[in-house]
């Protein structure tokens, strides 16, 4: 483990924090907000972040490729309900394995903020409104997510992508999180 690497992913998971934070305060979401990824910060996850920093995508991704599997993500999904993943379960007909529970909506909310703030820190300069719905239209096929979950994340991902980011967090505030989007 580098020094560098260290203070390299240390400043990379804390403006990815203060982007998911303003966009989360930005939609009403304040606590959520402030204890977003805080399990980034623990031993378990820092240091996978630390020794498989690249700078331009998540350590965890390098990791799987090395090990096989990240430790740190496993951590991670299961301490953070904005990822789809937390919210994977046994169906009631066990007989029919696993699938995704619906998210409650704050949660959905604060998945579109974590992925628009991802790709605004690794895209950097190139980052446009389109970014974050590109990079979801090349994995969505082999997410496990309740169909009306997805249904509102591509939602405000198109939203963002068309109408831009200050639209869709006003639609996320005056409408979804208000109770009247038909979820």
């Amino acid at each position: 483990m580098s020094f560098e690497n260290g203070w390299r992913h240390l400043k990379t998971i804390t403006e990815h924090k203060w982007i998911v934070l303003q966009g989360c305060f930005k939609a009403g979401l304040y606590y959520q907000g402030l204890t977003h990824d805080l399990s980034k910060y623990t031993p378990e996850e820092f240091r996978t972040g630390v020794l498989y920093y690249q700078g331009n995508r998540s350590p965890n991704a390098a990791e799987k490729e090395v090990v096989g599997y990240s430790r740190a993500w496993l951590h991670h999904k299961g301490r953070n309900k904005h990822h789809y993943e937390y919210w994977i379960d046994l169906t009631s007909d066990r007989s029919k394995g696993l699938q995704g529970m619906k998210m409650p909506v704050r949660y959905v909310v604060e998945m579109f903020i974590d992925r628009v703030a991802a790709s605004k820190v690794y895209a950097k300069d190139a980052y446009t409104d389109s970014h974050a719905l590109e990079y979801y239209k090349k994995t969505r096929q082999y997410m496990t997510i309740h169909p009306d979950s997805r249904k509102l994340l591509e939602r405000l991902l198109i939203m963002l992508s068309r109408y831009g980011e200050d639209r869709t967090m006003a639609y996320i505030r005056n409408v979804v999180l208000k109770g009247k989007y038909k979820y």
